[in-house]
This record gives structure tokens, C-alpha cells and sequence, in this order.
């Protein structure tokens, strides 16, 4: 979901614009090292990946390359928060939190620099964390509370926050996962059966939100071309990939006794080019969880999965001036001429200095027409 901001920041990415950059490093609760300064950076956030936000960085003061443990830029625990903003006249510049990321690999020449490095956001400390002996929602009631269970035995002052629609919140299916299993995988299981997903945000949050669509989302950014616009260059691609046009949602009993269950959810718009059955022909995609254990369950898994399924394969990429207060999810009405998109932003990048600009990558994109 994109930042709050002012009109003022709205107003100054579609002009000339002076940027400023802040680096901080933590480290076991304390700030270590203040507004490092930087050669060159990027923010890549992904909505398709496991870990959503992820950092590299250049500094040219080798005097930051680690040696010792609790070093400011070293690998045991060490974060850098990073955010971009917007200098407007004489007021303090309006700073947008790009996110916190755990240092995975600093390097560099030791006589001469520069120090790189790079980072990932806390999915990556819960993915780490896998089971240690056989894990079970037995007991918690409600999907969140399960959750928040499995994130806080590694991060116990992790901040969950549900921003789905009406803080939907449904019982939690009794579900086991083996020694060994991927925490987040588990965590992110619960929030599919929620008809959800799971992700951190800029501020270092878990958030359930619902998934995204151009229907459902209200416009977030404009980005056009000409003048006055932030688009500088676009192009498109067409696949099949990752296309489908049903979905079965299958439910993973742990009961030798229990029959598993199933339901389908398919395209049958008349409209659609990849309805079932018709020109596209039947490509349907299959999901399974020890989370769905009734013919219901499995419906709404299977409905909530399939805008993802049929979304088109676009993979339109565009050039345009930074935005660090964009996310993915966020609804963006693209302006190519006289055509107006709506479209999903599945991946974003935020260049850290000022001659970088922004590669997006979009998904479900639908012609606007009024």
C-alpha cells in the first residue's frame, strides 16, 4: 500500500527535484552508525519474491568495511533503515522510509574500498528460523493468532498488523509441518487460507492485506508520458507463463480416515480470452494445504487465487522518474498517449543517488475506459 504524503510531494516528482538520501545502522537495539554516507544504491522491492524488500549498496569510505562482530556494518544482527526524500524549498526535506534490511554480505578492498554490500528485509530471519522439531496450530483459534504465534517464536517483538478488508480473521484449520520445514512457508500458508498475503513493509511490519487487483484497488499513483508525466520509456511483453484459467484448491488431511477435499474455481467469463475452454484452451494450476479441510475452505482458496491465475502475462516495463513511496500492490493508472492502464505493480526499484531512475514491472493490466 503506497505512503501517505503530501501534495507537495505528489507535485514535486513531476518536476525537477533536489533528493536526499539517509543510511542508519543498527545494531541489538541501538543506532551505531548515523546517515552513512553513499556512492550508490537500489531498493528492489518484489512482490513475487519470499523476501519483498531487498538492499545493495556502495560505500566508498572503506573505513566502514567490518572486522570485528559488532562492527556497524558486520553480519551479526547488524540493519540498515534507509529512506529517500524530497528537499522543498527551505522546509525539512519529506523523508520516505524505504525499509529495514538485515545486512547479509559486506566486501571490499581493504586498502582502497569501496565497501558493498547487500540486504534483505525480516522475512529472511523468519525463513532462517525453520522448525526445529514438528509444528502445529493446534490450539490457536484464529488464523492471525497463529501467525503472530510462528513469527513472534523467532522475532518476539515483531509488530503483526491486519489490514485486510474488515480485519477478516477466520478460524485457523488444525495443520502440521515436519522438522526442518521453512517457518515462512508455514506462515505464508496460513495467510493464503486467509485469501491473503503476508509481507514486510517499510516500516519493519508484518501486514496481512488482501491481494490486490485493479477492480478491487483504489488508483495509487498516475505515471503518464509528455510533459508534466514521470513515464520515460516503456515496453511490453506477451506469455503464457504463469497464465491459468482454473484453479483446484485441494485440502492436505492429516487424518488417515478423513476423505480429502476439493473445489474449482474457473474462468467462465464469456468475455475473458482465457475463459475455459475456449481459444486459450484448460490450463488449470493446483494448490494444496493441510489449512483447507472443508469443500468451502477449498472454494475460497481457489476463487481468491484465481485473479493471480488469469491475470495477463503482460510483463510491462517502464522507465520512470523515482517514486520511493510506491509498493508493490499499489494500483497504478499508466497514460501511454491517448490509452489509459490500470495495472498492478509487481516489482519496484528505488535508486538511492540522484541519476538513477525506476524499473517497474506491472501485471493485470486493464484498458481504463471511462
Amino acid at each position: 500500500m503506497a505512503h501517505d504524503v503530501s501534495s507537495a510531494f505528489r507535485q514535486a516528482l513531476t518536476t525537477s527535484h533536489r533528493i536526499v538520501t539517509r543510511v542508519d545502522a543498527h545494531y541489538a537495539g541501538q543506532v551505531v552508525a548515523e546517515d552513512i554516507p553513499i556512492q550508490d544504491g537500489t531498493v528492489t522491492l518484489d512482490r513475487g519474491s519470499k523476501v519483498r524488500r531487498s538492499l545493495s549498496l556502495t560505500i566508498s569510505d572503506v573505513k566502514y568495511l567490518p572486522w570485528n562482530a559488532t562492527d556497524p556494518l558486520a553480519v551479526y544482527g547488524q540493519t540498515l533503515v534507509v529512506s529517500r526524500g524530497i528537499v522543498m524549498g527551505t522546509n525539512p526535506p519529506e523523508m520516505i522510509r524505504c525499509g529495514t534490511f538485515r545486512i547479509d554480505e559486506p566486501s571490499g578492498d581493504t586498502h582502497f574500498g569501496p565497501v558493498t554490500l547487500t540486504g534483505k528485509s525480516s522475512e529472511v530471519a523468519i525463513q532462517d528460523d525453520r522448525f526445529m522439531v514438528p509444528m502445529t496450530t493446534r490450539g490457536y483459534t484464529n488464523c492471525v493468532e497463529a501467525i503472530s504465534y510462528l513469527i513472534r517464536l523467532t522475532l518476539p517483538s515483531a509488530v503483526i498488523t491486519n489490514q485486510t478488508a474488515g480485519l477478516r480473521n477466520p478460524t485457523c484449520a488444525i495443520a502440521t509441518w515436519d522438522a526442518q520445514t521453512d517457518r515462512w512457508d508455514a506462515v505464508t500458508q496460513i495467510a493464503t487460507a486467509m485469501n491473503a498475503e503476508i509481507y514486510v513493509d517499510s516500516l519493519d511490519r508484518f501486514v496481512i492485506r488482501d491481494l490486490p487487483t485493479v477492480s478491487s484497488e483504489a488508483v495509487a499513483w498516475d505515471i503518464a508520458d509528455g510533459e508534466g508525466g514521470t513515464l520515460m520509456s516503456s515496453a511490453r511483453t506477451m506469455s503464457r507463463t504463469s497464465v491459468y484459467n482454473a484453479v483446484v484448491a485441494t485440502g492436505e488431511s492429516i487424518s488417515t480416515y478423513t476423505a480429502p477435499v476439493s473445489a474449482v474455481a474457473y474462468d467462465n467469463s464469456p468475455s475473458s480470452p482465457t475463459r475455459w475452454g475456449g481459444p486459450y484452451g484448460k490450463v488449470p494450476r493446483f494448490y494444496t494445504s493441510a489449512l483447507l479441510l472443508t469443500t468451502g475452505s477449498c472454494q475460497v482458496a481457489a476463487d481468491g487465487m484465481l485473479f493471480d491465475a488469469i491475470a495477463p502475462n503482460i510483463q510491462a516495463q517502464i522507465q520512470a522518474s523515482p517514486n520511493p513511496a510506491m509498493e508493490p500492490g499499489d494500483c497504478l493508472r499508466i497514460v501511454y498517449g491517448d490509452r489509459r492502464e490500470l495495472s498492478i505493480a509487481q516489482t519496484v526499484s528505488i535508486p538511492l543517488t540522484a541519476e538513477g531512475t525506476s524499473t517497474l514491472t506491472l501485471r493485470g493490466g486493464k484498458e481504463e475506459t471511462t
